[in-house]
Order: C-alpha cells, then sequence, then structure tokens
C-alpha cells in the first residue's frame, strides 16, 4: 500500500545550498562595496544614522497628536462580557421559539389544507399567524 519512493537526489543538495551557490557571488559583491563604503565614510553614515532617528522621533511625536481621538468624538461604548449562562439561556430561548414555530406551522397548515373555514378557524389562524410574525420579529439574528 505505501511505496518508499527512492531519489537519485543528493540530500547534501537543499534549497539554500542552490541559492546560495548561484547567488553568492552577488551578495559577496555587494557586502564588499558597503563594506568599503563604511568604512570609508564612517561619519557620514553615523550621522545619517542619527538624522533618521530624529526624523522619526519627531513624525512619532507629530503623528499622535493625529491618532488620538477628539474628545468632542464619541467613543464606541466597551461592550460587556456575556457570562456563559446568559449565552445557554439564548439558546434555550431560541429552541423554545423553535418548537413554538414549528406547532404554529403546522396547526396553519392543517388549518389552511381545509376546503372551508368555520368562524374559529379564521380567528385561530389569524392568531397563529401573528405569533408567527412576533417570533420572528423578537428572535436574534
Amino acid at each position: 500500500m505505501f511505496k518508499k519512493i527512492h531519489s537519485n537526489r543528493d540530500p547534501r543538495d537543499t534549497l539554500y545550498s542552490e541559492l546560495k551557490k548561484e547567488f553568492s557571488v552577488y551578495v559577496d559583491k555587494g557586502n564588499s562595496v558597503f563594506k568599503s563604503l563604511v568604512c570609508g565614510y564612517p561619519r557620514f553614515f553615523f550621522g545619517l544614522m542619527i538624522a533618521l532617528l530624529v526624523a522619526s522621533l519627531i513624525l512619532a511625536v507629530a503623528m499622535h497628536h493625529k491618532m488620538l481621538p477628539k474628545d468632542g468624538v464619541a467613543t464606541v461604548p466597551k461592550t460587556r462580557a456575556i457570562p456563559v449562562n446568559e449565552g445557554f439561556d439564548n439558546i434555550m430561548a431560541a429552541g423554545l421559539a423553535l418548537k413554538r414555530t414549528i406547532r404554529l406551522r403546522r396547526q396553519v397548515d392543517s388549518i389552511t389544507a381545509k376546503k372551508t373555514l368555520t368562524q374559529t378557524d379564521s380567528l385561530t389562524l389569524l392568531r397563529d399567524l401573528d405569533s408567527l410574525q412576533h417570533i420572528r420579529i423578537t428572535l436574534p439574528h
């Protein structure tokens, strides 16, 4: 059922080793150029580093005021955590509403299947349809 797959690939050849073979020439050349630049102009790169840090600090402080909400703006109120009992209560209420809906629909179907309706049947049908509508409105979706 399970057949071992044999490969003639050298296990030392991995994706990393192949990429290293291919691009190591370019990476080494880039490293040597960067090292010669940094060693040739150390004060310039130190000053550039300090200037970038100061610019980052200034931007962070300047943008901080824009990110804070204004006092006049209404914030979204934090909702309280719903306890587990309330969750189970909601599930139980939905189950009871579903049972009541099924019972009312069966009753509506049996009344509408009749060829002629009496006054009592009409009143029962209206009451059941109103109850179904009320259940649909009150149930959370």
